[in-house]
C-alpha cells in the first residue's frame, strides 16, 4: 500500500472541504472495495477522507410513508432495525445477505450505493423500491442515479448522506449467491407499491443494475409468478465468466423473479 494522508473530519461541511481542497482524495466508509484495491496498490490516492465521525450521517427512522437511512449506517444495523422489519421486511433482508459477520458489522449502505459494484445488493434494492439519494446538494432518484459499472450520477464534492425508501405494499429480494463472496450472481428485487411495479437487476448486468421492464408491465395486468410464465430476458449484453455465462443469468432472473413475486404475495 503506497502511502496517503489521512484525514478525520466530524461534519458534512469539513468533509466537503476536504474534497474541495484535494482534488484526488478518496472517501472511506466501510472499507471493504477501497482498502483491498489499494492493499494490492491497483489504485493509490494520495488522500483518504474518513467519513466514520462524521456527525449525523448514521440512524434509520420511519418518516411518513418512507424509510429515512443514514449513508454511515451499518449493513448489520439496516438488517436488524425494528424500524426496517415491521415496516419493510425485504428491505432489512437485503444486509443480511450481504457477505460474512464482518463485512455487515463494517460495511455501510452509502459506500454500497456510491460504489455502485455491479454484483452489489443495495443498489438494487434502491432500484426496486424507487429509493430517492440525498446527498449534501440535491436528491437524486435511484433511476437517475445508478449510470453504469462502478459509475453514479455524483458529482465532484458531492456526498451521499441519507437513502430514503418509500414503503411498498409488497416487496422481497430474492438472491442466487457465489459461494465464496457472498456476492449475487443474479439477484432480482421486486417492488409493488400502487400501480408502481418495479423488477430489478444485479449481478447479470454488463453495466450494472438494471430494470426489466416487460416483467414489470406483465406483473402490471396481475402480480402473480404466474404472470411471468413463459417469460424471459435475453442473455446479450450481460455478465458471463467463470462462474457463470450469460444464458445462464438470463435463465436465472427468470427464476429469480418469479420466486421474489411470489415471496411478496406470501407464496413463496
Amino acid at each position: 500500500m503506497y502511502a496517503f494522508t489521512f484525514h478525520r473530519p466530524t461534519t458534512v461541511r469539513q468533509a466537503v472541504n476536504l474534497l474541495a481542497k484535494n482534488a484526488d482524495a478518496k472517501l472511506l466508509a466501510g472499507g471493504h472495495s477501497l482498502i483491498p484495491v489499494m492493499k494490492l496498490r491497483l489504485t493509490n490516492p494520495p488522500v483518504l477522507i474518513d467519513l466514520s465521525q462524521v456527525e449525523g450521517l448514521s440512524g434509520i427512522e420511519l418518516k411518513g410513508r418512507n424509510i429515512v437511512i443514514g449513508a454511515m449506517t451499518k449493513h448489520v444495523d439496516v438488517a436488524n432495525s425494528k424500524v426496517v422489519q415491521d415496516n419493510l421486511p425485504a428491505l432489512a433482508a437485503v444486509p443480511g445477505s450481504i457477505g460474512d459477520p464482518h463485512v455487515r458489522n463494517v460495511g455501510t449502505i452509502g459506500g454500497s450505493v456510491a460504489n455502485n459494484d455491479p454484483n452489489a445488493d443495495y443498489p438494487v434494492a434502491c432500484l426496486g423500491l424507487g429509493a430517492t439519494i440525498v446527498t449534501n446538494k440535491r436528491k437524486i432518484a435511484s433511476d437517475e442515479f445508478f449510470k453504469g459499472m462502478f459509475e453514479t450520477a455524483l458529482e465532484p464534492g458531492e456526498i451521499i448522506t441519507k437513502v430514503s425508501f418509500p414503503i411498498a405494499k409488497k416487496a422481497a429480494y430474492q438472491k442466487f449467491k457465489h459461494p465464496a463472496s457472498g456476492f449475487a450472481l443474479v439477484g432480482v428485487f421486486v417492488g409493488k407499491r400502487g400501480s408502481d411495479i418495479r423488477v430489478a437487476v444485479t449481478g447479470a448486468g454488463a453495466s450494472g443494475v438494471f430494470r426489466v421492464k416487460e416483467f414489470e408491465e406483465a406483473l402490471k395486468k396481475r402480480f402473480s409468478p404466474k404472470s411471468l410464465d413463459g417469460m424471459s430476458v435475453k442473455a446479450d449484453g450481460l455478465n458471463s465468466d467463470i462462474h457463470a455465462g450469460a444464458e445462464y443469468r438470463a435463465h436465472l432472473i427468470g427464476v429469480l423473479a418469479r420466486r421474489a413475486v411470489a415471496a411478496a404475495t406470501g407464496k413463496g
